[in-house]
């Protein structure tokens, strides 16, 4: 019997009140007209003697001033156009401008007095420093006058592509995640003000530690869509993905390409916390080859710079990709050489007793939970309450049913917004069929490197949700949101391209590829 949730759409007024970090109509019309004041990140990278030519608003003075680039197909774009569907009618109910938005978060950063003028290094490197205080542009922040945030301890959901939306980021927070992330936003296309791109950066109320992450390759876009964050949207953090393995990320000199940049890295730590009011963190790698580790170097440097607020290290190279375990010793390593700047692990944990096993030196701030999270959300239950959850599939097709209604208020209830919702639950269910029931296994716990084998459920229910077969994700599917149309078709974006050939073994050293995982 179809359980049916969907409903007349609701009006944009309400999904408003459901969400934040609107653009304003006001200023997507600046950037697309590559009209927008970017004055403060001029400064900013006048006085690091970097320059940008200011016809070219909203690109990046190191790329090609050439038509805009084409949006990812390989996973990256699924969310954008999805996302895109209500933004252009919705966001004209955001007028909040950047006036405002400064005063708010000056207010939720505690700098109630003014903030001090620019260094007199800075100002001689910048010409013109002085006229643009006078006249009201806004200068940077000392390190000190930054909100801090206390990262130890709390469980962190990684940001994830395609599948780290924001009704699968709600799922978790039920299910007790402390810090949530938006999905990776490409820094040109949000300087494009492209509506499909900064709707990645929404957030609901009940995410109460939020980011954002971005994604870029030069200092100079990095630096400009980071005062367009400051001034439009309302976040804890922003992250900086420079551990993206993905090619068409990579060959754009973004992501993991950043890693055989270190110096290029301190310009974008330097701009970019120069013109956030909000703490700054990045996402690396341990570098970019399998034979030349980088991250702990590189982790001390990140420190020095006086902008870095926390670091998150993925245990594994680019070259890796998702391949083989990640690195967690190495992990350790890089943060027992910088004690003062917190270090988040991140790679292969899938129960509270891999959580246990990360956190028991002491070294790290927290944990970050990617895959993990996309196999079992309740993880984060798990992990709280120190137990294996043997959870019912009844208690799962619940979980699909919470999913299902968040994603038909996020993204529309009309025909439009159903489909959007199934593909987004058929995505997140090519991770979730991964899952092997505890009461199932003879060993404890499952390893996220265990390929998954064919096995008979307690029930009926529990079979089919364990099923590998699209049909069936798409029968499952069919329950919440009535049949598909006529000659539907879905292919999983994410394929695991590498798994151990069989479950429990000694020589368990090959995990799950995710190659375009962003996590």
């Amino acid at each position: 019997m179809a359980i049916c949730l969907t409903a007349q759409k609701p009006h944009p007024c309400c999904l408003t009140r459901q969400s934040s970090n609107w653009l304003s109509r006001e200023a997507q019309q600046q950037l697309r007209a590559r009209k927008y004041d970017f004055g403060r990140a001029d400064i900013i990278l006048g006085s690091l003697g970097l320059q940008v030519s200011k016809d070219q608003r909203g690109k990046t003075a190191g790329e090609k001033p050439s038509t805009p680039a084409p949006e990812p197909q390989n996973g990256l774009s699924a969310t954008r156009d999805a996302e895109a569907m209500n933004f252009s009618e919705q966001q004209g109910d955001s007028h909040e401008g950047p006036s405002s938005k400064r005063a708010r978060h000056d207010d939720l950063s505690g700098a109630a007095e003014a903030r001090p003028g620019v260094a007199p290094a800075a100002a001689a490197a910048a010409p013109g420093v002085n006229e643009a205080v006078s006249e009201g542009v806004d200068v940077p922040l000392r390190p000190g006058e930054r909100k801090r945030l206390d990262f130890r301890g709390k469980l962190y959901l990684a940001p994830l592509t395609t599948v780290g939306n924001l009704p699968f980021r709600r799922v978790c927070k039920q299910y007790g995640a402390d810090i949530t992330c938006g999905e990776m936003a490409l820094a040109t296309n949000l300087l494009q003000g492209q509506p499909s791109e900064w709707a990645l950066l929404r957030r609901h109320p009940s995410e109460d530690f939020f980011g954002v992450q971005v994604c870029g390759g030069y200092p100079d876009s990095l630096a400009r869509c980071a005062q367009m964050l400051d001034e439009h949207i309302d976040v804890d953090f922003v992250d900086v993905n420079m551990g993206c393995p993905i090619d068409i990320v990579t060959n754009r000199g973004a992501g993991s390409a950043l890693l055989n940049k270190p110096h290029r890295i301190e310009q974008i730590a330097r701009a970019m916390g120069g013109l956030l009011r909000c703490p700054l963190t990045l996402k690396i790698r341990k570098g970019y080859s399998d034979d030349k580790d980088l991250a702990h170097a590189l982790v001390p440097r990140l420190h020095a710079t006086g902008h870095v607020a926390a670091v998150t290290i993925h245990g594994r190279s680019r070259q890796q990709r998702y391949s083989r375990l990640a690195d967690w010793d190495y992990i350790e390593r890089c943060a027992a050489n910088c004690l003062k700047m917190p270090v988040i692990g991140n790679g292969d944990v899938v129960s509270f007793e891999d959580w246990n096993a990360r956190m028991r030196s002491g070294q790290l701030a927290t944990g970050m939970i990617a895959r993990g999270a996309l196999i079992k959300p309740w993880i984060f239950t798990e992990i709280k309450e120190q137990r294996h959850w043997d959870i019912s599939a009844s208690e799962r097709l619940d979980m699909l049913k919470q999913f299902v209604s968040a994603g038909l208020l996020h993204w529309g209830s009309d025909s439009r917004g159903v489909e959007t919702v199934r593909r987004f639950l058929l995505e997140w269910m090519s991770f979730l069929h991964r899952y092997i029931p505890v009461g199932l296994l003879e060993v404890l716990p499952q390893r996220l490197n265990w390929r998954t084998p064919m096995f008979v459920g307690r029930s009926e229910l529990e079979t089919k949700l364990a099923s590998p077969e699209v049909s069936d994700w798409i029968q499952l599917s069919a329950m919440f949101l009535g049949p598909p149309p006529p000659n539907f078709s879905f292919v999983p974006k994410h394929k695991a391209s590498a798994h151990t050939p069989v479950m429990p073994s000694n020589n368990a050293q090959q995990g799950a590829a995710e190659d375009e995982e962003n996590g």
